[in-house]
């Protein structure tokens, strides 16, 4: 009996064994593999048929040994080196990473752009074009990936936050397709150099105290660019300087852990232990994983033999994490110098067939073009009126480039057709004119899509719900129109979360939120540190994973902190994943007039131009605030919610359907019909034209104004050419700086709306002055557009 069982023991060894075997040789193979990609892919950015590379050589080891503990469900905020863990964990192929090195546009070659980001800019899809919410639990999901240093952190935090909430928030136990008990990591990677960026600390800072599954790893190469590691951070080390933020048993903060990239064994050992912390306890982790490598430097703009030391390169050679993987292999006799030559020719095979592949089939629908456009063209060159000369031409040095883009074809097609503009009337040109216009068509398709969700997931197609009101509404403050609509929209929503600074026990500084913790929860409805950035990123990250977060910035002027990831994450998702991730977040603040340099904020201009891709909604009081959360709750597009300041104790009428009317977006309303001017403003404004428009009316000038309700998008119906017909003199008003909102609204409806067209007098913007608002009554008075200026500025236009 004991032989027996000493016998099944050892069988079972040799079995495991070789099953080990077979899985660090598949590792290896899949460095090889990497590395031979950025090789060649390189080559395809310096020969021209690519336009820019940067690549994840000298990382390969260290990423394949995080891929092994990112499991499905769990989700990846990266860096533009990842092509390794990408390649590990089965989201993308070498082929596919090709085809977004060539700017494929076909998004079943690239499926995480379509062509429109760079190389190694991953996403996995969230939504379906129905508005489901996908299984996240069986993704190994990808957050749509981004260039500028750090944006990724931010909203790592929220897709780690998002775990927390799952686990502990009892009424989403109920989405498990959303989530595994809250089990899900989230891994955020990171360029060492890039730690010296606000954003890393920030949202280290907000994961130690929040206490949430995030693993971050620092991939630490000694250099950012050609800056060494001693001029970007204090005692040279991040885990040195980060020693503070070590959690114990008396305090939070988070576990740090030091690795070398080209230690394969040891890496797979702490990792393994590492994230089996942070997946069961929620405690956040930081693994430096330091002593990497860049064998071919920063990108493919430069050299780093221009700064790097013979000595510094020579290391580099010796401790490259492919060559040292390798060495280990020998050494442990898990392998033989045969297997592994065989491996590493077959490795460069692979690569070679990926770069082929994908070019083939970037490359042969272009040139089916060119040949059509050849043949409409030397239809053109044989009518005798046309320079044939200058057709011929084209067409020749058409047909001689070897590595055609589309827009090679369309600029031949239009200087033939610019150039020949009287014989446009011929059928050759007429074709050609034809073929020239659907292929622009075309290429807007591929080019110029979905900067905003479609279908149900689109805000602008939600169902208009009017507000229904008793015979004898009650007249309540507008904090408590939002009072009651946010209590009762948290009875109904459980997937909606509030949070921000003062947002949770005061219930926010003009007590929208005021009693709501107390009655829904201090996780539903939280208080935040002071961290505009990071509340951003914690809202990001949350609605990546199918919750619906309020994100509050407490005052509109505190929006420039927290407004790169919303520029270039949120409001870019859409756009940059060809439609195949959503970010359905909601920022709520406030501005417009109150008194003060830094409270008076009105910086739309900056917004609606940083912002594209969100919805700017500028509702005039709360119960238009109220319907305007219903409308984008209703759909899955992202918004920025500003709520009148001055407009919170002013009396509104309390709607019976306060949880299901809904504001249509784009819709401006005409508050009060006129015949001689149109007055075209928004938000706490609309109050002190109405001001003015008593005195106007004593004086005999009929005014119509108009709400546009929000600026993104703007006026879709045209509402305000229909008031412009009839009055035939315009005024912009708002609080923005001289050519900031007031300057768009113009150009909406005099360009894109034709507006001029129906001008008797030149029309006006009237805006703040250029400088911040001063302190006190007068300040505002003197700074803001006043009751006086807007009477002053319409009797100079009646009288022209």
């Amino acid at each position: 009996m004991i032989e027996n069982n000493e016998l099944a023991m050892n069988m079972e060894s040799r079995l495991s064994f070789e099953e080990f075997r077979k899985e660090v040789l598949h590792d290896y193979r899949l460095a090889c593999e990497s590395r031979e990609v950025s090789l060649l892919a390189r080559k395809e950015v310096l020969t021209g048929k690519a336009k820019f590379g940067i690549f994840g050589d000298g990382k390969e080891v260290a990423q394949i040994a995080m891929s092994k503990y990112f499991q499905p469900g769990d989700f990846r905020s990266g860096y533009y080196r990842d092509q390794t863990i990408a390649f590990a964990s089965g989201v993308c192929t070498p082929e596919q990473f090709f085809s977004q090195l060539y700017a494929d546009p076909d998004l079943e070659h690239d499926p995480f752009s379509a062509g429109r980001q760079m190389n190694s800019h991953f996403a996995t899809p969230n939504l379906d074009e129905n508005g489901n919410w996908l299984d996240l639990t069986q993704i190994k999901n990808m957050a749509a990936d981004m260039a500028p240093t750090a944006s990724q952190m931010p909203r790592a935090v929220g897709l780690a936050y998002a775990s927390k909430m799952f686990r502990q928030v009892a009424d989403l136990q109920q989405f498990s397709n959303l989530s595994n008990h809250g089990n899900e990591v989230c891994f955020a990677t990171i360029g060492d150099a890039s730690t010296s960026e606000g954003h890393f600390w920030e949202t280290m800072n907000a994961a130690g105290v929040l206490q949430v599954p995030l693993a971050v790893f620092v991939w630490d190469d000694g250099y950012g660019i050609s800056v060494p590691r001693k001029y970007q951070t204090t005692k040279g080390s991040i885990s040195a300087a980060l020693e503070g933020f070590r959690k114990t048993e008396d305090s939070n903060g988070f576990d740090i852990y030091n690795v070398k990239g080209w230690d394969y064994a040891g890496m797979c050992e702490v990792f393994e232990a590492g994230i089996r912390k942070v997946r069961e306890t929620h405690t956040p982790a930081l693994f430096h994983v330091e002593e990497m490598t860049q064998p071919q430097g920063h990108s493919t703009s430069g050299s780093h033999e221009r700064y790097k030391s013979k000595e510094r390169l020579a290391w580099e050679r010796e401790y490259d994490c492919n060559l040292k993987m390798r060495q280990w292999l020998l050494e442990n006799a898990l392998v033989d110098e045969e297997t592994l030559l065989k491996v590493e020719a077959e490795a460069k095979v692979t690569a070679q067939q990926a770069r082929k592949a994908a070019w083939e089939k970037f490359i042969t629908p272009i040139k089916q073009k060119v040949q059509a456009f050849i043949a409409l063209g030397k239809a053109v060159a044989a009518i005798p009126e046309i320079n044939s000369e200058l057709v011929n031409h084209l067409l020749q040095e058409l047909s001689a480039n070897r590595e055609p883009q589309r827009r090679d074809i369309l600029k031949a097609a239009a200087t033939i057709l610019f150039k020949h503009k009287r014989w446009l009337h011929l059928p050759a040109l007429q074709e050609l004119q034809q073929y020239y216009d659907q292929q622009i068509q075309l290429e807007k398709e591929n080019y110029n899509t979905y900067l905003h969700a479609t279908g149900v997931n689109s805000a602008l197609n939600v169902a208009v719900v009017p507000a229904a009101y008793e015979e004898e509404a009650h007249m309540i403050n507008g904090y408590e129109v939002l009072n009651k609509y946010f209590d009762q929209l948290f009875v109904n929503n459980p997937r909606v979360f509030a949070f921000g600074e003062d947002v949770g026990k005061i219930g926010d500084v003009n007590q929208g939120f005021a009693g709501l913790q107390q009655k829904h929860g201090k996780l539903r409805i939280s208080d935040t540190g002071i961290r505009e950035l990071t509340i951003m990123g914690q809202g990001i990250g949350m609605a990546m994973r199918g919750l619906r977060p309020i994100a509050e910035i407490q005052y509109l002027d505190y929006l420039l902190y927290g407004l790169q990831p919303l520029s270039d994450d949120v409001a870019s998702l859409q756009y940059r994943t060809r439609g195949i991730q959503h970010c359905p977040i909601i920022v709520r603040t406030r501005g417009h007039r109150l008194e003060g340099v830094w409270h008076s904020g009105s910086p739309m201009g900056m917004i609606i131009n940083s912002l594209r891709g969100m919805h700017v909604c500028v509702p005039r009081n709360m119960v238009q605030a109220a319907g305007m959360y219903n409308t984008l709750l209703t759909a899955n597009e992202p918004a920025i919610v500003i709520e009148s300041l001055n407009g919170y104790r002013l009396k509104e009428k309390l709607p019976t359907n306060l949880s299901e009317f809904t504001v249509p977006l784009g819709v401006a309303e005409v508050l009060h019909e006129g015949t001689d001017i149109t007055l075209v403003s928004y938000g706490s404004m609309l109050r002190i034209i109405e001001e003015a428009m008593g005195t106007l009316q004593e004086i005999g000038i009929s005014c119509e104004l108009i709400d546009v309700q929000t600026l993104l998008p703007f006026d879709i119906h045209e509402s305000i050419i229909a008031s412009l017909k009839k009055t035939n003199r315009i005024l912009f008003i708002d609080e923005d700086v001289p050519g900031g909102a007031s300057a768009y609204m113009f150009q909406q409806v005099m360009e894109v709306q034709g507006g001029y067209r129906w001008l008797d007098v030149a029309p006006r913007t009237l805006t703040a002055q250029a400088h911040r608002p001063a302190y006190g009554s007068d300040g505002d008075y003197f700074s803001k557009p006043n009751t006086e200026d807007i009477v002053k500025i319409v009797m100079e236009m009646m009288e022209e």
